[in-house]
């Protein structure tokens, strides 16, 4: 996908995940263990490992069937991060499951009892740790660029790990919706509508970016609250909303089609529209397959965003909540992130 940056051309190039400490990642929970109840929490650092076969280990080292062994979310595969999982207890397992439960590629920092299975989405967010090698490009450029992204956040476009190495979740969409054949496997058959349902949101929200108001509140708006799914519906746009919109405490929004209406109205309702309709296949595919429409920020905040740059290279550090991509904001610094992405899922 061709998507447009907000904030002009990106004011340098590099290489990123060269090595998997390159790419850093700390899941932010958002809540202490309980330290009593029918699970084990268990903070867990991967490198270079998927997140599902690291629970399947967890699984088998904790002797529970893999479907036991909760977590909040996929995290990076070429990369090193840490992350919660959740295994029920009491089990047939060692006394020590900081060193039992390890495994090639992964290791558990830390155990604490908890009352519940992690669910996905349950983490508040992540932090992020990038190092870019190779680096070219004027330092006064790149802190400039790292000023207008704290200040105006950047667009929250689904990342390419969404759409499947070379786009293959995408093509599986694509294929379901000409031929009418849903793939047999169900975690594929997943994949494919995540993706179709993401390739319209970009779709609407580069629209957006290519207009210059992918940050601004139009007529109609289904008006997200910042850090929340929920939303409400603005037919016109005063003072007070323009002043929110400013400050990030509210977003635009764009749609996670389905089949029931889009919320939206008046303009905004037009251009998402207008938008989707040169994707027939995937609407009616989304449609079909019963998912309800839902919303989505169009705006990414990158929050406490910090870089240093150094000789030949620049890391940068930020935070971003649960369900959005560093890549969003790579896009913005460097000419090939979005190529350079990795292109699995996890």
């Amino acid at each position: 996908m061709d998507v447009p940056t907000a904030h002009g051309r990106p004011p340098a190039t590099g290489r990123i995940r060269v090595e998997p400490e390159d790419f850093q990642v700390e899941e932010q929970i958002g809540f202490e263990p309980d330290g009593a109840g029918g699970h084990l929490l268990l903070l867990v650092e991967k490198r270079g490992a998927n997140t599902g076969w690291v629970a399947a280990q967890l699984a088998r080292a904790a002797g529970v069937h893999p479907r036991d062994v909760g977590y909040s979310g996929q995290k990076d595969r070429h990369a090193v991060t840490r992350q919660s999982f959740s295994v029920p207890w009491p089990v047939a397992a060692p006394v020590d499951p900081c060193l039992e439960y390890s495994g090639a590629g992964f290791r558990v920092l830390a155990a604490a009892r908890h009352g519940r299975k992690l669910r996905p989405g349950s983490h508040r967010g992540n932090r992020f740790r990038i190092r870019v090698r190779d680096l070219v490009g004027d330092p006064a450029d790149i802190g400039a660029r790292m000023l207008q992204i704290a200040a105006a956040g950047v667009p929250n476009y689904f990342g390419p790990q969404r759409f499947g190495r070379d786009g293959a979740n995408l093509a599986r969409a694509r294929d379901w919706a000409q031929r009418g054949s849903a793939p047999r496997d169900r975690a594929q058959r997943s994949f494919a509508l995540s993706a179709a349902r993401s390739r319209l949101f970009n779709d609407v929200l580069a629209d957006r970016v290519r207009r210059g108001d992918w940050d601004q509140l139009l007529p109609g708006e289904a008006v997200m609250l910042d850090g929340r799914r929920s939303f409400f519906l603005a037919d016109a746009i005063d003072a007070t909303l323009q002043e929110r919109c400013q400050r990030l405490d509210v977003h635009p929004s764009g749609p996670l089609w389905g089949r029931n209406a889009s919320p939206a109205s008046g303009e905004a309702l037009r251009i998402e529209e207008g938008v989707v309709a040169c994707e027939p296949g995937l609407r009616a595919l989304l449609e079909s397959a019963g998912l309800e429409h839902e919303r989505r920020s169009l705006r990414l905040p990158v929050r406490c965003l910090e870089w240093q740059v150094g000789d030949g290279d620049v890391t940068l550090a930020f935070e971003l909540p649960r369900g959005t991509f560093a890549t969003a904001v790579l896009h913005e610094v460097l000419f090939d992130a979005w190529d350079a992405a990795d292109g699995g899922e996890d």
